[in-house]
């Protein structure tokens, strides 16, 4: 069965191959293929298969298309900003598939998109956890995971080109406590163990750092790995400014190491090899503890999406059976979570 996207690209085909051969200074281009690409619940990626016809590059080559799924959420980055995120990146040297040319005209496909190149490899979890040999040495690719972020990191404001982003907030982690307490409070969620969690974050705030582009989804299942290592960091959708160390804690909370509780980062490698790449970089040693307490705030960030992507089928806005496991699964876990890392007796341990 024809899926209503892949019958709108069938429909727009001819002006989205115009629009292909004028940004690529060709002759012609004739789009021979359309595959959805997985992993895309708040956006759409569609492998493009194409034969370009003269031109600086011509031949066979795959793109990738992007664009809004029909069931975004408001913190999104829209497409016209997430391809400046793109650029910004893959500027200050960043692994990131390469972006090409960005579509605002709702004439080619009904709404704005961009094209991107297509990265080799997987960025599939479960096959990461099922298959040791991709991705190369695990302790070699934490470390260079780690090299990534903190050229990431290295994107601060001001920038003219990020003008979208808005002022920093003076105090990134006081602002997240602020942001999930509104969201608990507008889904009717009781939740002892959350608001204990918000509690906690509002009284530890360790010192900031200065405000650095931070992915804010920085995890195993958004960077691609092929059997050589690390080939691309992807899903920019999120970014803002804020403390680099809530990337760190994003990547080595418990929640994201997919059954692999004992490799802290990210389920795939030691925290030291993540941290000596980042620390490479940046130059400086990070502080394990506000990394601990940004762990915290992980796991509370990804208790109120779990609870908020819950309530996208309880409401009627759309019918799915991952959304409801997702508010039923993960937020007990993530409770239980939350008061083990707030427990007196762990935080004298850290």
């Amino acid at each position: 069965m024809i899926s209503p996207a892949e019958n709108a690209l069938a429909v727009r085909k001819e002006a989205l191959e115009a629009f292909l051969a004028a940004a690529a200074g060709a002759d012609a281009v004739d789009l021979d293929d359309v595959v959805p690409l997985t992993g895309g619940a708040i956006q759409e990626n569609w492998r493009l298969d194409v034969r370009v016809h003269g031109g600086p590059q011509p031949g066979q080559r795959q793109l990738v298309l992007r664009t809004d799924a029909s069931s975004g959420v408001a913190v999104s980055r829209s497409r016209v900003e997430e391809f400046a995120l793109l650029q910004a990146a893959r500027d200050a040297g960043v692994k990131v598939p390469e972006p090409l040319w960005l579509c605002e005209d709702s004439a080619v496909l009904g709404k704005s998109f961009y094209i991107m190149a297509c990265a080799e490899g997987t960025a599939t979890p479960h096959r990461l956890m099922k298959e040791p040999g991709l991705g190369g040495d695990r302790e070699r690719l934490a470390a260079d995971l780690g090299r990534e972020l903190a050229k990431i990191h290295s994107i601060a404001p001001p920038r003219r080109d990020l003008a979208f982003l808005g002022e920093p907030a003076a105090q990134p982690a006081l602002a997240a406590v602020a942001r999930y307490r509104d969201y608990l409070d507008s889904l009717g969620a009781l939740s002892l163990a959350l608001e204990w969690g918000l509690r906690w974050c509002e009284r530890h705030v360790p010192s900031g750092t200065a405000a650095v582009l931070v992915h804010q989804d920085f995890r195993t299942g958004n960077y691609m790995v092929d059997s050589q290592g690390l080939t691309a960091v992807l899903d920019w959708e999120f970014c803002d400014w804020g403390d680099r160390l809530s990337d760190i804690g994003w990547f080595c909370a418990k929640c994201w190491r997919y059954g692999h509780p004992e490799l802290e980062a990210g389920g795939i490698g030691s925290r030291r090899a993540f941290y000596s790449g980042y620390e490479e970089i940046w130059g400086q040693a990070i502080d394990p503890e506000a990394v601990a307490y940004w762990e915290v705030m992980a796991h509370l960030r990804w208790a109120v999406i779990a609870l908020q992507q819950g309530e996208r089928t309880l409401s009627g806005d759309q019918a799915s059976l991952e959304l409801a496991l997702t508010g039923r699964i993960h937020p007990p876990r993530l409770e239980r979570e939350i008061l083990s890392c707030t427990a007196p007796a762990f935080w004298r341990a850290v």
